[in-house]
Protein backbone atom coordinates (compact mmCIF):
# COMPACT_ATOMS: atom_id res chain seq x y z
CA UNK A 1 0.00 0.00 0.00
CA UNK A 2 1.17 3.37 -1.27
CA UNK A 3 1.06 6.27 1.74
CA UNK A 4 1.47 10.23 0.54
CA UNK A 5 1.83 12.86 2.95
CA UNK A 6 -1.54 14.45 1.16
CA UNK A 7 -3.05 10.82 2.32
CA UNK A 8 -3.21 12.51 6.10
CA UNK A 9 -5.26 15.12 7.09
CA UNK A 10 -2.94 17.32 9.07
CA UNK A 11 0.99 17.07 9.46
CA UNK A 12 2.22 14.27 12.01
CA UNK A 13 4.25 15.41 15.07
CA UNK A 14 6.75 12.58 13.86
CA UNK A 15 7.36 14.67 11.13
CA UNK A 16 9.85 17.57 13.03
CA UNK A 17 11.87 14.24 13.28
CA UNK A 18 12.01 12.81 10.02
CA UNK A 19 10.19 14.98 7.45
CA UNK A 20 12.70 16.83 5.57
CA UNK A 21 16.20 17.85 4.50
CA UNK A 22 17.41 19.57 7.52
CA UNK A 23 20.75 18.60 9.35
CA UNK A 24 18.69 17.76 12.64
CA UNK A 25 16.07 15.68 10.24
CA UNK A 26 18.39 13.79 8.41
CA UNK A 27 20.42 13.14 11.76
CA UNK A 28 17.16 11.53 12.99
CA UNK A 29 16.31 10.20 10.16
CA UNK A 30 19.90 8.18 9.11
CA UNK A 31 20.58 6.56 12.35
CA UNK A 32 17.17 4.85 11.93
CA UNK A 33 18.27 3.53 9.09
CA UNK A 34 21.04 1.96 10.58
CA UNK A 35 18.57 -1.05 11.55
CA UNK A 36 17.92 -1.72 7.33
CA UNK A 37 15.14 0.86 7.24
CA UNK A 38 13.98 1.51 3.99
CA UNK A 39 13.74 5.65 2.89
CA UNK A 40 9.58 5.60 2.15
CA UNK A 41 8.74 4.60 6.17
CA UNK A 42 9.51 8.31 6.89
CA UNK A 43 7.62 9.81 4.29
CA UNK A 44 4.79 11.00 6.47
CA UNK A 45 3.09 7.45 7.59
CA UNK A 46 2.02 7.68 11.37
CA UNK A 47 4.84 6.12 13.08
CA UNK A 48 3.24 3.95 16.04
CA UNK A 49 4.64 3.17 19.33
CA UNK A 50 4.47 -0.29 20.73
CA UNK A 51 5.33 0.44 24.46
CA UNK A 52 6.22 -2.90 25.45
CA UNK A 53 6.25 -3.69 29.36
CA UNK A 54 7.92 -7.24 28.38
CA UNK A 55 10.25 -8.29 30.91
CA UNK A 56 11.64 -11.45 31.88
CA UNK A 57 11.01 -10.39 35.62
CA UNK A 58 7.51 -9.76 35.07
CA UNK A 59 6.42 -13.30 34.43
CA UNK A 60 2.56 -12.22 33.80
CA UNK A 61 4.04 -9.83 30.81
CA UNK A 62 7.53 -12.38 29.58
CA UNK A 63 5.25 -13.35 26.43
CA UNK A 64 4.67 -9.56 25.22
CA UNK A 65 7.68 -9.85 22.55
CA UNK A 66 5.37 -12.35 20.56
CA UNK A 67 2.18 -10.02 21.06
CA UNK A 68 4.09 -7.31 19.86
CA UNK A 69 4.95 -8.88 16.33
CA UNK A 70 1.72 -9.73 15.97
CA UNK A 71 1.20 -5.93 16.23
CA UNK A 72 3.89 -4.86 14.33
CA UNK A 73 2.09 -6.95 11.24
CA UNK A 74 -1.16 -5.07 11.75
CA UNK A 75 0.73 -1.19 12.10
CA UNK A 76 2.12 -2.38 8.87
CA UNK A 77 -1.07 -3.39 7.12
CA UNK A 78 -2.93 -0.22 7.91
CA UNK A 79 0.33 1.92 6.46
CA UNK A 80 2.01 2.60 9.43
CA UNK A 81 5.27 2.47 10.91
CA UNK A 82 5.74 0.15 14.36
CA UNK A 83 8.44 0.96 16.50
CA UNK A 84 8.95 -1.19 19.82
CA UNK A 85 9.61 0.44 22.52
CA UNK A 86 10.46 -0.83 25.91
CA UNK A 87 8.93 1.07 28.83
CA UNK A 88 9.35 0.18 32.61
CA UNK A 89 7.82 -2.83 33.90
CA UNK A 90 6.63 -3.60 37.52
CA UNK A 91 6.08 -6.87 38.09
CA UNK A 92 3.93 -8.10 41.12
CA UNK A 93 5.22 -10.71 41.90
CA UNK A 94 8.84 -9.83 42.38
CA UNK A 95 9.30 -5.87 43.09
CA UNK A 96 10.35 -4.77 46.79
CA UNK A 97 9.59 -2.88 48.64
CA UNK A 98 5.87 -2.95 46.66
CA UNK A 99 5.23 -3.23 42.91
CA UNK A 100 2.72 -0.25 43.68
CA UNK A 101 5.59 2.57 44.43
CA UNK A 102 7.08 2.21 40.77
CA UNK A 103 3.15 2.39 39.59
CA UNK A 104 3.79 6.27 39.48
CA UNK A 105 7.75 6.35 38.42
CA UNK A 106 6.39 3.34 35.43
CA UNK A 107 3.72 6.39 34.53
CA UNK A 108 6.49 8.87 34.32
CA UNK A 109 8.84 6.95 32.49
CA UNK A 110 5.91 6.21 29.91
CA UNK A 111 4.86 9.59 29.58
CA UNK A 112 8.49 11.14 28.93
CA UNK A 113 9.01 8.00 26.37
CA UNK A 114 6.00 9.03 24.56
CA UNK A 115 6.47 13.20 24.80
CA UNK A 116 10.68 13.28 23.94
CA UNK A 117 10.04 10.79 20.42
CA UNK A 118 8.57 10.67 17.27
CA UNK A 119 5.40 8.81 18.24
CA UNK A 120 1.96 9.54 16.79
CA UNK A 121 0.23 6.62 18.57
CA UNK A 122 0.58 3.98 20.97
CA UNK A 123 -0.06 0.43 21.52
CA UNK A 124 0.54 -0.09 25.03
CA UNK A 125 1.73 -3.60 25.87
CA UNK A 126 0.64 -4.41 29.26
CA UNK A 127 -0.57 -7.08 31.44
CA UNK A 128 0.97 -7.96 34.95
CA UNK A 129 -1.06 -5.37 37.67
CA UNK A 130 0.26 -2.44 37.63
CA UNK A 131 1.83 -1.83 33.90
CA UNK A 132 -2.19 -1.49 33.01
CA UNK A 133 -2.35 1.49 35.18
CA UNK A 134 0.92 3.05 34.69
CA UNK A 135 0.76 2.87 30.74
CA UNK A 136 -2.90 4.23 30.68
CA UNK A 137 -1.55 7.40 33.16
CA UNK A 138 1.32 8.00 31.47
CA UNK A 139 -0.66 7.96 27.70
CA UNK A 140 -3.69 10.04 29.66
CA UNK A 141 -0.60 12.42 30.37
CA UNK A 142 0.12 12.95 26.71
CA UNK A 143 -3.09 12.57 25.45
CA UNK A 144 -2.13 11.02 21.53
CA UNK A 145 -4.10 8.66 20.31
CA UNK A 146 -3.69 5.05 22.08
CA UNK A 147 -5.31 1.27 22.23
CA UNK A 148 -4.45 -1.17 24.97
CA UNK A 149 -3.49 -4.56 24.53
CA UNK A 150 -3.38 -6.75 27.56
CA UNK A 151 -1.43 -10.33 27.43
CA UNK A 152 -4.35 -12.40 28.64
CA UNK A 153 -4.70 -14.67 31.83
CA UNK A 154 -2.93 -17.84 32.57
CA UNK A 155 -4.99 -21.24 31.37
CA UNK A 156 -7.01 -22.82 34.70
CA UNK A 157 -5.08 -24.36 37.21
CA UNK A 158 -6.02 -27.74 38.55
CA UNK A 159 -4.89 -29.61 41.56
CA UNK A 160 -6.41 -32.92 42.27
CA UNK A 161 -9.43 -32.58 40.28
CA UNK A 162 -9.67 -28.79 41.62
CA UNK A 163 -9.95 -25.92 39.95
CA UNK A 164 -6.94 -23.92 41.60
CA UNK A 165 -6.85 -19.99 40.62
CA UNK A 166 -3.61 -18.25 41.08
CA UNK A 167 -3.17 -16.39 44.28
CA UNK A 168 -6.56 -16.99 45.72
CA UNK A 169 -4.96 -21.01 46.37
CA UNK A 170 -2.25 -19.63 47.35
CA UNK A 171 -3.75 -17.53 50.37
CA UNK A 172 -6.11 -20.51 50.84
CA UNK A 173 -3.39 -24.02 50.74
CA UNK A 174 -0.89 -21.42 52.92
CA UNK A 175 -3.73 -20.63 55.53
CA UNK A 176 -4.63 -24.71 55.53
CA UNK A 177 -0.40 -25.08 56.30
CA UNK A 178 -0.87 -22.85 59.47
CA UNK A 179 -4.01 -24.94 60.38
CA UNK A 180 -2.50 -28.28 59.73
CA UNK A 181 -5.12 -29.15 57.28
CA UNK A 182 -2.65 -29.45 54.28
CA UNK A 183 1.02 -30.72 54.09
CA UNK A 184 3.71 -28.50 53.24
CA UNK A 185 5.29 -30.97 50.40
CA UNK A 186 1.22 -31.00 49.00
CA UNK A 187 1.59 -27.09 48.97
CA UNK A 188 5.11 -27.72 46.83
CA UNK A 189 2.78 -30.11 44.39
CA UNK A 190 0.55 -27.30 44.24
CA UNK A 191 2.40 -24.44 42.97
CA UNK A 192 3.08 -26.39 39.85
CA UNK A 193 -0.66 -25.89 39.14
CA UNK A 194 -0.72 -22.63 39.53
CA UNK A 195 0.75 -21.17 36.72
CA UNK A 196 0.72 -23.40 33.92
CA UNK A 197 1.11 -21.42 30.60
CA UNK A 198 1.79 -18.00 30.07
CA UNK A 199 -0.37 -15.00 31.35
CA UNK A 200 -1.41 -12.83 34.21
CA UNK A 201 -3.60 -14.30 37.03
CA UNK A 202 -6.55 -16.34 36.15
CA UNK A 203 -8.24 -15.27 38.97
CA UNK A 204 -10.28 -12.06 38.94
CA UNK A 205 -7.93 -10.93 40.08
CA UNK A 206 -6.22 -7.29 39.65
CA UNK A 207 -4.32 -7.63 36.22
CA UNK A 208 -8.51 -9.25 35.11
CA UNK A 209 -10.30 -6.48 36.64
CA UNK A 210 -8.05 -3.58 35.21
CA UNK A 211 -8.21 -5.22 31.89
CA UNK A 212 -11.70 -5.47 32.34
CA UNK A 213 -11.36 -1.54 33.29
CA UNK A 214 -9.57 -0.62 30.02
CA UNK A 215 -12.06 -2.49 27.72
CA UNK A 216 -14.84 -0.74 29.93
CA UNK A 217 -13.34 2.77 29.49
CA UNK A 218 -13.20 2.10 25.84
CA UNK A 219 -9.63 2.09 25.98
CA UNK A 220 -9.11 -1.32 24.21
CA UNK A 221 -11.00 -3.19 21.44
CA UNK A 222 -13.96 -5.15 22.64
CA UNK A 223 -13.75 -8.62 24.05
CA UNK A 224 -9.79 -8.29 24.55
CA UNK A 225 -9.86 -8.69 28.36
CA UNK A 226 -10.61 -12.55 28.58
CA UNK A 227 -8.63 -14.03 25.93
CA UNK A 228 -6.16 -16.37 27.49
CA UNK A 229 -2.61 -15.60 26.88
CA UNK A 230 -1.85 -18.75 24.76
CA UNK A 231 -4.90 -19.11 22.70
CA UNK A 232 -4.26 -17.77 19.06
CA UNK A 233 -7.46 -15.08 19.15
CA UNK A 234 -4.97 -13.07 21.57
CA UNK A 235 -2.37 -12.42 18.86
CA UNK A 236 -5.65 -12.00 16.74
CA UNK A 237 -6.37 -9.06 19.13
CA UNK A 238 -3.21 -7.41 18.87
CA UNK A 239 -3.14 -7.60 15.17
CA UNK A 240 -6.26 -5.64 14.77
CA UNK A 241 -5.35 -3.32 17.50
CA UNK A 242 -2.29 -2.72 15.64
CA UNK A 243 -4.24 -1.80 12.23
CA UNK A 244 -7.22 0.64 14.52
CA UNK A 245 -4.13 2.42 15.82
CA UNK A 246 -3.33 3.81 12.63
CA UNK A 247 -6.58 4.79 11.80
CA UNK A 248 -7.05 6.02 15.34
CA UNK A 249 -3.95 8.61 14.71
CA UNK A 250 -6.08 9.85 11.02
CA UNK A 251 -9.05 10.68 12.73
CA UNK A 252 -6.83 11.97 15.82
CA UNK A 253 -9.14 9.63 18.44
CA UNK A 254 -7.60 10.46 21.33
CA UNK A 255 -7.11 9.06 25.36
CA UNK A 256 -9.11 12.37 26.25
CA UNK A 257 -12.18 11.53 23.61
CA UNK A 258 -13.09 7.95 25.06
CA UNK A 259 -11.76 8.39 29.20
CA UNK A 260 -14.90 10.46 29.58
CA UNK A 261 -17.10 10.84 33.17
CA UNK A 262 -19.51 8.41 31.76
CA UNK A 263 -16.26 6.04 30.62
CA UNK A 264 -15.61 6.38 34.26
CA UNK A 265 -19.20 5.47 35.71
CA UNK A 266 -19.20 2.61 33.06
CA UNK A 267 -15.63 1.13 34.43
CA UNK A 268 -17.31 1.62 38.37
CA UNK A 269 -20.28 -0.64 37.49
CA UNK A 270 -18.36 -2.98 35.59
CA UNK A 271 -15.99 -3.49 38.51
CA UNK A 272 -19.25 -4.08 40.58
CA UNK A 273 -20.65 -6.17 38.34
CA UNK A 274 -17.56 -8.61 37.50
CA UNK A 275 -16.15 -8.98 41.59
CA UNK A 276 -13.24 -6.65 40.73
CA UNK A 277 -10.46 -5.66 42.94
CA UNK A 278 -10.44 -3.23 45.26
CA UNK A 279 -7.16 -2.20 43.52
CA UNK A 280 -9.13 -1.10 40.85
CA UNK A 281 -10.19 2.09 42.89
CA UNK A 282 -6.85 3.20 43.60
CA UNK A 283 -5.87 3.24 39.87
CA UNK A 284 -9.06 4.45 38.03
CA UNK A 285 -8.55 7.52 40.39
CA UNK A 286 -5.27 8.07 39.50
CA UNK A 287 -6.70 7.57 35.67
CA UNK A 288 -9.06 10.15 36.24
CA UNK A 289 -6.68 12.61 37.87
CA UNK A 290 -4.44 12.32 34.53
CA UNK A 291 -7.33 12.70 31.88
CA UNK A 292 -8.43 15.71 34.28
CA UNK A 293 -11.82 14.11 35.38
CA UNK A 294 -12.54 14.69 39.44
CA UNK A 295 -13.36 11.47 40.33
CA UNK A 296 -13.64 10.70 43.42
CA UNK A 297 -14.75 7.93 46.42
CA UNK A 298 -18.08 8.93 46.16
CA UNK A 299 -18.42 8.53 43.08
CA UNK A 300 -17.65 4.93 43.28
CA UNK A 301 -20.25 4.35 46.10
CA UNK A 302 -22.56 6.23 44.37
CA UNK A 303 -22.64 3.97 41.10
CA UNK A 304 -21.45 0.60 42.32
CA UNK A 305 -23.36 0.30 45.06
CA UNK A 306 -26.25 -1.30 43.34
CA UNK A 307 -24.48 -3.40 40.88
CA UNK A 308 -25.24 -6.81 41.19
CA UNK A 309 -22.33 -8.98 40.96
CA UNK A 310 -22.82 -11.31 38.10
CA UNK A 311 -19.60 -13.17 37.22
CA UNK A 312 -18.97 -16.10 38.88
CA UNK A 313 -14.94 -16.41 39.34
CA UNK A 314 -12.35 -16.46 41.87
CA UNK A 315 -12.14 -14.84 44.44
CA UNK A 316 -15.64 -14.05 44.84
CA UNK A 317 -17.23 -17.01 42.66
CA UNK A 318 -15.82 -20.45 41.54
CA UNK A 319 -14.57 -20.19 37.93
CA UNK A 320 -11.42 -18.72 36.36
CA UNK A 321 -11.24 -16.54 33.40
CA UNK A 322 -10.42 -19.26 30.72
CA UNK A 323 -14.36 -20.30 31.64
CA UNK A 324 -15.17 -16.92 31.42
CA UNK A 325 -13.85 -16.14 28.04
CA UNK A 326 -15.37 -18.99 26.72
CA UNK A 327 -18.61 -18.31 28.06
CA UNK A 328 -18.31 -14.66 26.18
CA UNK A 329 -16.52 -12.56 28.44
CA UNK A 330 -16.65 -8.53 29.05
CA UNK A 331 -19.58 -8.11 26.29
CA UNK A 332 -21.79 -9.61 27.77
CA UNK A 333 -21.59 -8.11 31.13
CA UNK A 334 -21.60 -4.83 29.25
CA UNK A 335 -24.67 -5.98 27.69
CA UNK A 336 -26.41 -6.92 31.10
CA UNK A 337 -25.23 -3.68 32.05
CA UNK A 338 -26.99 -2.06 29.30
CA UNK A 339 -30.27 -3.65 29.52
CA UNK A 340 -30.60 -2.28 33.28
CA UNK A 341 -29.54 1.10 32.63
CA UNK A 342 -26.63 1.19 34.26
CA UNK A 343 -24.61 1.89 31.02
CA UNK A 344 -23.96 4.96 29.33
CA UNK A 345 -24.30 3.61 25.88
CA UNK A 346 -22.95 6.52 23.69
CA UNK A 347 -19.68 6.28 25.52
CA UNK A 348 -17.20 6.07 22.73
CA UNK A 349 -14.24 3.59 22.55
CA UNK A 350 -11.11 2.90 20.71
CA UNK A 351 -13.28 1.25 17.82
CA UNK A 352 -14.61 4.72 16.69
CA UNK A 353 -18.23 2.91 17.76
CA UNK A 354 -19.89 3.65 20.87
CA UNK A 355 -19.46 1.18 23.86
CA UNK A 356 -23.06 -0.68 22.94
CA UNK A 357 -22.59 -0.99 19.24
CA UNK A 358 -19.97 -2.92 20.69
CA UNK A 359 -22.05 -4.98 22.91
CA UNK A 360 -25.29 -5.24 22.25
CA UNK A 361 -25.23 -8.73 19.76
CA UNK A 362 -22.60 -10.67 22.69
CA UNK A 363 -24.17 -13.89 23.90
CA UNK A 364 -23.97 -15.74 27.19
CA UNK A 365 -22.68 -19.06 26.79
CA UNK A 366 -22.72 -20.17 30.11
CA UNK A 367 -25.15 -18.95 32.87
CA UNK A 368 -23.40 -20.36 35.70
CA UNK A 369 -20.05 -18.33 34.69
CA UNK A 370 -22.12 -15.37 34.04
CA UNK A 371 -24.90 -15.45 36.03
CA UNK A 372 -28.58 -14.15 35.69
CA UNK A 373 -28.91 -11.32 38.15
CA UNK A 374 -31.81 -13.31 39.90
CA UNK A 375 -28.96 -15.97 40.57
CA UNK A 376 -26.06 -12.61 41.44
CA UNK A 377 -23.38 -13.52 43.91
CA UNK A 378 -24.11 -10.61 45.81
CA UNK A 379 -27.09 -8.02 44.98
CA UNK A 380 -24.70 -4.80 45.67
CA UNK A 381 -21.56 -6.00 44.68
CA UNK A 382 -20.03 -2.89 44.19
CA UNK A 383 -17.07 -1.72 45.83
CA UNK A 384 -18.20 -0.44 49.16
CA UNK A 385 -17.12 3.15 50.85
CA UNK A 386 -17.19 3.39 54.34
CA UNK A 387 -16.27 6.95 56.14
CA UNK A 388 -16.62 7.50 60.44
CA UNK A 389 -14.01 9.02 62.51
CA UNK A 390 -11.25 6.26 61.60
CA UNK A 391 -11.33 6.92 57.71
CA UNK A 392 -12.47 10.79 57.33
CA UNK A 393 -11.65 10.72 53.47
CA UNK A 394 -12.76 7.08 52.93
CA UNK A 395 -11.84 3.37 53.29
CA UNK A 396 -12.82 0.58 50.96
CA UNK A 397 -14.21 -3.14 51.37
CA UNK A 398 -14.85 -5.56 48.72
CA UNK A 399 -18.38 -7.43 49.95
CA UNK A 400 -18.81 -9.69 47.55
CA UNK A 401 -15.17 -11.69 48.98
CA UNK A 402 -16.49 -11.28 52.37
CA UNK A 403 -17.85 -13.13 55.22
CA UNK A 404 -21.78 -11.72 55.13
CA UNK A 405 -22.38 -12.15 58.98
CA UNK A 406 -18.81 -9.96 59.24
CA UNK A 407 -20.37 -6.82 57.14
CA UNK A 408 -21.63 -5.57 60.60
CA UNK A 409 -19.49 -6.13 63.36
CA UNK A 410 -18.63 -4.57 66.43
CA UNK A 411 -15.23 -5.80 68.26
CA UNK A 412 -12.00 -5.41 70.33
CA UNK A 413 -8.88 -3.82 68.26
CA UNK A 414 -5.87 -6.15 68.12
CA UNK A 415 -3.21 -3.38 66.77
CA UNK A 416 -0.58 -3.97 64.83
CA UNK A 417 1.97 -0.78 64.58
CA UNK A 418 3.45 -1.88 61.57
CA UNK A 419 4.20 -4.95 58.85
CA UNK A 420 7.29 -5.84 60.99
CA UNK A 421 4.78 -5.95 64.26
CA UNK A 422 2.34 -8.23 62.64
CA UNK A 423 5.01 -11.16 62.06
CA UNK A 424 6.39 -10.45 65.20
CA UNK A 425 3.18 -11.50 67.10
CA UNK A 426 0.73 -13.03 65.02
CA UNK A 427 2.47 -16.45 65.78
CA UNK A 428 2.96 -16.23 69.19
CA UNK A 429 0.01 -18.45 71.25
CA UNK A 430 -0.05 -15.39 73.88
CA UNK A 431 -1.40 -13.21 71.32
CA UNK A 432 -4.83 -12.20 73.11
CA UNK A 433 -7.17 -12.58 70.14
CA UNK A 434 -9.77 -14.08 69.45
CA UNK A 435 -12.32 -14.11 66.35
CA UNK A 436 -14.25 -11.95 67.73
CA UNK A 437 -11.84 -9.40 67.24
CA UNK A 438 -10.59 -6.37 64.58
CA UNK A 439 -7.15 -7.01 63.13
CA UNK A 440 -5.82 -2.94 62.42
CA UNK A 441 -2.88 -3.04 61.02
CA UNK A 442 -1.53 0.71 60.86
CA UNK A 443 1.64 2.59 58.76
CA UNK A 444 1.25 0.64 55.58
CA UNK A 445 -0.31 3.18 53.24
CA UNK A 446 1.02 5.61 50.12
CA UNK A 447 3.81 6.84 52.48
CA UNK A 448 4.04 4.09 55.33
CA UNK A 449 5.52 1.04 53.74
CA UNK A 450 6.31 3.28 51.53
CA UNK A 451 4.16 2.39 48.40
CA UNK A 452 1.08 0.84 50.22
CA UNK A 453 1.70 -2.90 49.65
CA UNK A 454 -0.56 -5.82 49.53
CA UNK A 455 -0.48 -6.81 53.32
CA UNK A 456 -4.23 -6.00 54.02
CA UNK A 457 -5.35 -9.43 53.75
CA UNK A 458 -3.59 -10.25 56.90
CA UNK A 459 -2.96 -13.92 57.23
CA UNK A 460 -5.03 -14.95 60.86
CA UNK A 461 -3.23 -15.81 63.99
CA UNK A 462 -2.55 -20.25 63.80
CA UNK A 463 -3.75 -20.84 66.70
CA UNK A 464 -7.34 -19.36 65.52
CA UNK A 465 -6.83 -21.02 62.25
CA UNK A 466 -6.50 -24.72 63.78
CA UNK A 467 -9.90 -24.05 65.31
CA UNK A 468 -11.41 -23.99 62.00
CA UNK A 469 -11.35 -19.89 62.13
CA UNK A 470 -11.52 -18.85 58.09
CA UNK A 471 -12.37 -15.17 58.72
CA UNK A 472 -11.97 -12.10 60.77
CA UNK A 473 -12.45 -8.25 60.29
CA UNK A 474 -9.36 -6.68 59.09
CA UNK A 475 -8.81 -2.88 58.85
CA UNK A 476 -5.64 -1.27 57.28
CA UNK A 477 -4.47 1.94 55.10
CA UNK A 478 -3.01 -1.05 52.99
CA UNK A 479 -4.12 -2.56 50.06
CA UNK A 480 -4.94 -6.27 48.84
CA UNK A 481 -4.12 -8.49 46.41
CA UNK A 482 -7.48 -8.79 43.82
CA UNK A 483 -6.75 -12.63 44.48
CA UNK A 484 -7.29 -12.55 47.72
CA UNK A 485 -10.55 -12.65 49.93
CA UNK A 486 -12.13 -11.89 53.34
CA UNK A 487 -13.47 -9.26 55.51
CA UNK A 488 -11.10 -6.55 54.74
CA UNK A 489 -11.11 -2.47 54.88
CA UNK A 490 -8.81 -1.35 52.59
CA UNK A 491 -7.21 2.03 52.09
CA UNK A 492 -7.95 3.65 55.36
CA UNK A 493 -7.57 7.69 54.38
CA UNK A 494 -6.09 9.76 55.53
CA UNK A 495 -2.94 6.64 56.12
CA UNK A 496 -1.60 6.22 59.77
CA UNK A 497 2.15 7.72 58.77
CA UNK A 498 0.30 11.33 57.74
CA UNK A 499 -1.69 11.64 60.68
CA UNK A 500 -4.34 9.53 60.28
CA UNK A 501 -6.73 8.76 62.73
CA UNK A 502 -5.93 4.85 62.58
CA UNK A 503 -2.81 6.26 64.07
CA UNK A 504 -4.79 6.58 66.93
CA UNK A 505 -6.16 3.35 67.42
CA UNK A 506 -4.76 1.42 70.67
CA UNK A 507 -5.55 -2.25 71.64
CA UNK A 508 -8.62 -2.97 73.31
CA UNK A 509 -10.67 0.10 71.77
CA UNK A 510 -13.84 -0.59 70.09
CA UNK A 511 -14.96 -0.80 66.42
CA UNK A 512 -17.89 -0.38 64.55
CA UNK A 513 -18.15 -1.57 61.56
CA UNK A 514 -21.62 -1.57 59.52
CA UNK A 515 -20.77 -1.88 55.51
CA UNK A 516 -25.12 -1.30 55.15
CA UNK A 517 -24.63 2.03 56.59
CA UNK A 518 -21.37 2.75 54.80
CA UNK A 519 -20.20 3.20 58.83
CA UNK A 520 -16.28 2.91 60.38
CA UNK A 521 -16.58 3.91 63.41
CA UNK A 522 -14.04 3.75 66.44
CA UNK A 523 -15.48 4.03 69.74
CA UNK A 524 -14.15 6.93 71.44
CA UNK A 525 -14.82 10.52 72.44
CA UNK A 526 -14.05 13.27 69.38
CA UNK A 527 -11.83 14.93 72.24
CA UNK A 528 -9.61 11.54 73.44
CA UNK A 529 -9.11 10.91 69.22
CA UNK A 530 -7.77 14.82 69.31
CA UNK A 531 -5.98 13.92 72.00
CA UNK A 532 -4.31 11.04 71.34
CA UNK A 533 -3.20 12.48 67.63
CA UNK A 534 -1.91 15.47 69.10
CA UNK A 535 1.04 13.20 70.71
CA UNK A 536 0.88 11.20 67.75
CA UNK A 537 4.94 11.29 66.09
CA UNK A 538 5.72 10.97 62.77
CA UNK A 539 7.06 7.52 62.31
CA UNK A 540 11.16 8.03 61.66
CA UNK A 541 11.41 5.53 58.76
CA UNK A 542 14.68 6.26 56.94
CA UNK A 543 13.40 6.98 53.56
CA UNK A 544 17.17 7.39 51.45
CA UNK A 545 16.88 9.32 48.44
CA UNK A 546 16.27 7.69 44.79
CA UNK A 547 12.74 7.56 43.61
CA UNK A 548 11.92 6.29 47.08
CA UNK A 549 12.54 9.96 48.35
CA UNK A 550 10.92 11.65 45.56
CA UNK A 551 7.60 9.05 46.07
CA UNK A 552 7.52 9.71 50.05
CA UNK A 553 7.66 13.41 49.52
CA UNK A 554 4.93 13.66 46.84
CA UNK A 555 2.89 10.63 46.96
CA UNK A 556 -0.95 11.83 47.47
CA UNK A 557 -3.85 9.72 49.64
CA UNK A 558 -5.42 6.59 48.51
CA UNK A 559 -8.85 8.62 48.21
CA UNK A 560 -7.21 10.85 45.22
CA UNK A 561 -5.31 7.50 43.72
CA UNK A 562 -2.15 7.59 45.10
CA UNK A 563 -0.77 9.40 42.65
CA UNK A 564 2.72 12.05 42.55
CA UNK A 565 1.44 15.39 43.28
CA UNK A 566 3.92 17.15 40.42
CA UNK A 567 1.94 14.06 37.60
CA UNK A 568 -1.59 14.58 37.94
CA UNK A 569 -3.07 16.66 35.40
CA UNK A 570 -3.14 16.52 31.40
CA UNK A 571 0.23 17.93 30.36
CA UNK A 572 0.22 17.30 26.37
CA UNK A 573 2.56 15.93 23.97
CA UNK A 574 4.20 19.60 22.73
CA UNK A 575 7.48 18.36 20.43
CA UNK A 576 10.53 19.19 22.70
CA UNK A 577 12.99 21.45 21.21
CA UNK A 578 15.30 19.99 19.00
CA UNK A 579 19.12 20.13 20.61
CA UNK A 580 21.24 18.90 17.93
Amino acid sequence: MQFKPADWPRKLRSQEWFGGISRDQIYHRGWMKNQGLPHDLFDGRPVIGILNTWSELTPCNAHLDVIAERVKHGVYEAGGFPVEVPVFSTAESSFRPTAMMFRNLAAMATEEAIRGQPIDGCVLLVGCDKTTPSLLMGAASTDIPSIIVTGGPMLNGYFRGERVGSGTHLWKFSEAVKAGTMKADEFLEAEASMSRSPGSCNTMGTASSMASMAEALGMALSGNAAIPAVDSRRRVMAQLSGRRIVQMVKDDLKPSDIMTREAFENAIRTNGAIGGSTNAVVHLLAIAGRVGIDLSLDDWDRCGRDVATIVNLMPSGKYLMEDFYYAGGLPVVLKRLGEAELLHKDALTVSGSSIWDEVKDAVNYNEDVILPVTQALTKNGGIAVLKGNLAPKGAVIKPSAASPELLKHRGRAVVFEDIDDYKKKINDEALDIDETCVMVLKNCGPKGYPGMAEVGNMGLPPKLLRRGITDMVRISDARMSGTAYGTVILHVSPEAAAGGPLAAVRNGDFIDIDVESRRLHLEISDSELSARLAQWMRPCAEIGSGYAWLHHQHVQGADTGADLDFLRGNRGAAVARDSH
